[in-house]
């Protein structure tokens, strides 16, 4: 395989990544990580590295479309953000100390779990609950198109188990080096009753600035390769765009569905690399 056949094919699958991370905001990496180590047998520090950059072409291409058309909550991005970040320096420092092999386990009995549940769409009865008073003050209801046509108005509830379970997403993401996409989508949408397109758009908000962060370390350590990270990131930021474009317009019963056998197979991963102690 020369240069030109190892590039364009690096970038399809990175077209690929960037479309399942755009339609439900977990961003490249769940799939990009995997692709680049098993399958391209590159150094998986240096397809994290380009993995991150992908995540913020993810997050800058697919977020800014998604805010212009009205789905992204960036009052909820940012309050939520506090908790994932504060979560992440928590497990940083946690992870000398508890077992990660156990962690992966349980990570992925939940993820499981979280897919049977994803798959079910909500009562209409749950759109018309009074909002948390908090998510009142802090201005967090909001309004995104729907697909009956016109806006449709929605209550966000129980800010502070969402809060929580950001703040656990964030630890799960410093404790096992795992991007925390798939938590964040499922708090929003499962324990804050936000719709899944909102929760999906503003996960893709918020990813980003989370890997800025971390791409930051990774190119100051000499991780991030321009000759691997140029087409992963055109790629991505191409999957992304397309995607962009197919969830304004895709029915939520195929976007839970995509997500579901999305967060299924990381479960089944997470499962597997707890007990051969691949984590």
């Amino acid at each position: 395989m020369n240069i030109l056949e190892f590039t364009l094919l690096i970038a399809a699958g990175s077209f690929v990544a960037g479309l399942l991370g755009s339609l439900t905001g977990l961003g490249g990496g769940v799939v990009l990580v995997p692709l680049l180590t098993l399958f391209f047998k590159v150094d998986i520090r240096y397809a994290i590295g380009a993995s991150l950059v992908s995540v913020i072409a993810t997050s800058s291409g697919a977020a800014a479309a998604y805010v212009k058309e009205g789905f992204s909550n960036i009052r909820i991005g940012m309050f939520l953000e506090i908790a994932t970040t504060l979560g992440a320096l928590a497990g940083a420092f946690l992870a000398a100390f508890i077992s990660t092999k156990a962690l992966a386990v349980i990570f992925g009995l939940m993820l499981l779990y979280s897919a049977y549940l994803s798959r079910k769409p909500r009562p209409r009865a749950e759109r018309n609950l009074p909002s948390d008073p908090l998510a009142t003050r802090l201005r967090m209801n909001g309004s995104f198109p729907s697909e009956e046509g016109g806006m449709r108005q929605y209550n966000v509830q129980r800010v502070p188990t969402g809060f929580s379970l950001m703040f656990g997403a964030g630890a799960l993401s410093g404790l096992l080096g795992i991007g925390s996409g798939a938590v964040k989508v499922l708090a929003m949408d499962q324990a804050m009753k936000i719709p899944f397109k909102v929760s999906t758009t503003t996960s893709n908000f918020m990813i980003g600035v989370t890997a800025a962060a971390s791409a930051g370390v990774y190119l100051n350590r000499g991780y991030v390769d321009p000759g691997l990270a140029m087409p992963v990131m055109l790629g991505v930021l191409a999957g992304s765009m397309l995607g962009a474009r197919i969830l304004v317009k895709a029915e939520t019963s195929m976007l839970r569905l995509v997500f579901s056998i999305v967060i299924a197979v990381l479960g089944v991963q997470m499962l597997y690399k707890g007990i051969t102690g691949g984590i």
